[in-house]
């Protein structure tokens, strides 16, 4: 029998490649079998050795190349041939990457695993966008919350009574296509229409795009712009300090550095 493999549930980061982690990048180079899903830069999986075992996991705009208990399966039948298996998720795996379901089957199942936290697009989008989700001036808390619940219950499980007015800063994630729908329910409880609002289109990307307007507005104007997902959508006070802060936007050439060309880690 093969000795016992291990998984590392790793967070790739919000999109430039330059943001994985260290540990994110040696766990890469030494993988057996990358399970990667849609979101993961091409430049990330250069970063594998040339015999692993790439395979696609992603799941876009409900269309899945894998069902989730097939990927929970797949994670399990991979470490039981004794392999050192990557699952390596967009952002963090935790937040909203359905890791802590992964994580949950190879406890099950006896199966050794690690979490490798990533950069969250909740924090890093909106500062490449020149916003932070903080400021000491207008805004001191900050919620995360899913544009696209699970489908398979009935109802929401978001509060929207308690959350339209709970925290300074709202960041939704993966919720361009139901904008229309988040924005009526933060106003009609109670969050002000004029409040600020941005959607942040491919953040950390060369391909970064950003359009603003107010929580009445937001959702006409990411219509006019022809602005698709994968976007992040931020509401608060904070959204005003972009045109101050918009950095990313104003480099003179926005160029992102391949990590096939980085220099190994066990060279630094």
């Amino acid at each position: 029998m093969p000795a016992q493999g291990f998984i590392s549930l790793i967070g790739a980061g919000p999109g430039d490649p330059d943001l994985l982690t260290v540990k994110g990048l040696r766990r890469l180079q030494t993988a057996d079998v990358v399970i990667y899903d849609a979101l993961v830069s091409r430049d990330v999986l250069d970063v594998c050795r040339a015999d692993a075992e790439l395979l696609d996991a992603g799941k876009r705009a409900g269309q899945a190349t894998r069902s989730q208990a097939t990927i929970n399966t797949l994670l399990i039948q991979k470490a039981r041939a004794g392999l050192q298996v990557v699952r390596l998720k967009g952002g963090d795996p935790f937040v909203f990457g359905r890791g802590g379901e992964e994580a949950a089957a190879l406890q099950a199942a006896g199966i050794a695993w690690e979490v490798v936290p990533g950069i969250s697009s909740a924090i890093a989008v909106p500062a490449y966008a020149g916003i932070p989700v903080t400021h000491r001036a207008c805004a001191s808390s900050v919620a995360i919350v899913t544009g696209h619940e699970d489908p398979a219950r009935e109802g929401s499980r978001i509060n929207w009574s308690a959350l339209a007015t709970a925290t300074d800063t709202l960041v939704f994630l993966m919720g361009v296509g139901r904008l229309a729908y988040i924005a009526a329910q933060l106003i009609a409880h109670g969050r002000a229409p004029d409040t600020p609002a941005a959607a942040i289109r491919w953040g950390t990307t060369a391909e970064q795009e950003t359009v603003t307007g107010t929580l009445a507005t937001i959702a006409a104007e990411v219509a006019r712009a022809g602005l698709t997902a994968p976007a992040t959508l931020v509401i608060g006070e904070v959204v005003r300090l972009r045109e101050q802060l918009r950095w990313f936007d104003a480099l003179p050439h926005l160029s992102v550095l391949r990590m096939a060309d980085v220099v190994p880690v066990d060279e630094v």
